[in-house]
């Protein structure tokens, strides 16, 4: 089991293009599912991948969900068990799924966190002083509300990633897939005043530099820009956002100030329309005016009067 993990987190990496996040994810859950068949009596010593059942897999999760664990994660540890049975079928390591066996938990609706615009403009603010690192945390959250760019996208941005004169920024997202986005001047403008603050000290005119460092002059992790965000969030009437709101926010405000679907969807990096639909859900007054604008009987029109006066025939 163990040397099969480790060739299905080395597929990840170097064949699929994964984010060290997702990877850094499968293989902790993956970890934990090994550790739960040897301590709980599942199986005998290093067992064989093939050797697991079904309902091995259906007490791991009885027993995460009696740990207090939340429906999401339950689903999300069973499609990493799915996902890498998957590749082991595709390397002929095993002769079925044992994950595909399992019904998804069902997991209870719920729409993204999204600030409003007024909580979004006094987030920028938060970072009030005029330090290096104050300068990084107001070019980092205004980076994350004018882009949309997933935290991953954020801490992989290197200095040659910006295109300044053409208000854009190249993006490397999930698969290694890359995408051009505008960035706004105020973005940009903090970006231009935290490079200014540390100047070649940190050789930050080198293209292969990070845009965003830690304490250290390394790349920030994006837990580090969690906590980034969290810190200054907890002062919103809202309460504290991830990260992760901030995407949200930015997807939100531009459909509900008339901004395309499809461009939406091209700015976010979606593979597929349907998963920026959800925003639609969060716009409904733009939805509504592009309804009364675009539909010939939205509203009732007031009936055309002869010229001749009424009664005529």
């Amino acid at each position: 089991m163990e040397d099969a993990i480790r060739a299905f987190v080395t597929f990840l990496d170097a064949e699929q293009g994964a984010s060290r996040e997702t990877i850094r994810s499968y293989h902790a859950d993956l970890r934990q599912f090994h550790a739960f068949l040897k301590d709980f009596g599942q199986a005998n010593g290093d067992c064989r991948p093939g050797e697991i059942e079904a309902a091995m897999i259906r007490n791991y999760l009885a027993w995460l969900d009696r740990k207090g664990e939340k429906k999401s994660s339950l689903a999300r540890k069973l499609a990493t068990l799915r996902s890498f049975y998957r590749y082991l079928l595709r390397e002929g390591q095993v002769t079925r799924n044992p994950a595909e066996e399992i019904r998804t938990p069902k997991l209870p609706k719920s729409l993204p966190r999204v600030l409003t615009k007024e909580d979004a403009d006094t987030l920028m603010e938060l970072p009030k002083a005029d330090t290096l690192l104050a300068r990084r945390d107001r070019a980092i959250l205004e980076t994350l509300y004018s882009t949309g760019a997933r935290v991953s996208e954020l801490v992989g941005m290197n200095v040659a990633d910006l295109y300044a004169a053409e208000g854009l920024v190249r993006l490397r997202g999930k698969g290694r897939k890359e995408r051009i986005v505008p960035i706004g001047d105020v973005a940009l403008d903090a970006i231009k005043s935290y490079h200014a603050a540390f100047n070649s000290a940190l050789n930050a005119r080198h293209s292969a530099a990070p845009v965003f460092r830690n304490t250290r002059g390394g790349r920030l992790t994006s837990r580090s820009v969690a906590r980034i965000v969290t810190k200054y969030s907890r002062s919103l009437p809202s309460g504290r956002v991830s990260p992760h709101a901030l995407r949200h926010s930015f997807a939100t405000h531009l459909l509900d100030e008339g901004a395309d679907l499809r461009a939406i969807q091209e700015m976010l990096g979606h593979a597929s329309l349907n998963t920026t639909q959800k925003y639609t859900h969060l716009a409904p007054s733009q939805l509504m005016a592009v309804y009364d604008k675009a539909h010939p009987r939205a509203r009732l029109q007031a009936p055309v009067r002869d010229k001749g006066g009424a009664g005529q025939s």
